[in-house]
């Protein structure tokens, strides 16, 4: 059994002061997950998916191998690069999106729908050809489908090897756990299952190619002062541990083989993984929607055997 870690101040002061910064950066809006009181989300409090993304490690390693899963696709690579500020601002970019996947998990379901809504409409003006001449838009439910299977894998797989193995089962129910928000996003045939997801990835293999925007994404996420600067001598580890988790067909396919962890690394990055998991932090959107839903702050933090042991 794990128990949940909340430091002495002021060492707890300064973890929350850094996670404000990475979570709730000052020049975007302020949300708080707390509000409404009582009123559930997309995904439910005792799900898999609620233990899974409160892990902020995971998440980046988890982040990083979606999006070069996705570059892979001409059509997707194409509207991300040419559509959006990645390239002038990623710290931006990362922050928007980061925000985008935990109001999905842990906003109210008000906040949830509206925030869809509205990517759904800034998706509406993505579109174009790519240089291969195929026309694309942000909205295909093909490309969408893509995205969402590539992002659940990735957290999902990151969670599975660098925090705490889950069982198939809770894999599983992880997949289908995000389709609902998935069919409002426009992923009408998201993957609801490792299952679907395999079909999906062999459906995809043949439309994947290499492409230097890939190692460009990669140059900016080791480089780019994404994490506080106490911690950023780690960022090229975790950048090289999404490397990995990549299937390793793929990895040899955008020429990123030899790209991951070496020897002792991967334990580190496991083991800053399990400490992050047990670390209670009122700027962490997963305790904050727990407060919302009246429940303990520490609820997603208490976990015995495997995740999913109180579900």
């Amino acid at each position: 059994m794990t128990t949940p870690i909340v430091l002495p101040w002021p060492s707890q002061s300064l973890l929350e002061a850094l996670a404000r910064a990475v979570l709730q950066p000052g020049d975007r809006p302020h949300i708080d997950f707390s509000r409404p009181i009582g009123e559930a989300g997309l995904v439910s409090s005792d799900s898999v998916s609620w233990r899974v993304f409160k892990n902020p490690l995971s998440l980046f390693i988890g982040g990083v191998t979606a999006v070069i899963m996705e570059l892979a696709e001409p059509r997707v690579r194409t509207g991300v690069w040419e559509h959006t500020s990645f390239r002038q601002n990623p710290i931006r970019r990362l922050h928007s999106t980061g925000l985008a996947a935990m109001v999905t998990i842990y906003g109210s379901r008000t906040r949830a729908e509206a925030m869809i809504a509205r990517v759904r409409q800034i998706h509406d003006r993505v579109a174009g050809v790519t240089s291969s001449g195929e026309t694309y838009c942000a909205n295909d439910p093909d490309l969408l489908n893509w995205v969402q299977g590539t992002a659940t894998y990735g957290f999902v797989q990151a969670y599975h090897v660098y925090v705490r193995q889950l069982s198939a089962s809770e894999r599983n129910r992880c997949y289908a756990e995000g389709v609902p928000a998935a069919r409002l996003f426009g992923a009408t045939g998201a993957p609801g299952s490792e299952g679907e997801l395999e079909a999906l990835f062999h459906a995809t293999a043949g439309r994947l190619e290499r492409s230097t925007i890939v190692l460009e994404f990669l140059a900016i996420m080791r480089s780019a002062p994404i994490l506080p600067l106490p911690l950023r001598p780690a960022q090229h580890l975790l950048v090289a541990a999404a490397v990995d988790l990549v299937p390793s067909q793929v990895q040899a396919l955008v020429g990123l083989s030899g790209h991951g962890l070496h020897g002792w690394e991967a334990e580190a990055v496991r083991q800053a993984g399990v400490l992050a998991d047990r670390l209670v932090m009122e700027t962490n959107p997963a305790v904050q929607a727990c407060r919302r839903m009246r429940l303990p702050a520490d609820y997603l933090y208490v976990q015995r055997s495997a995740v999913g042991a109180r579900l």
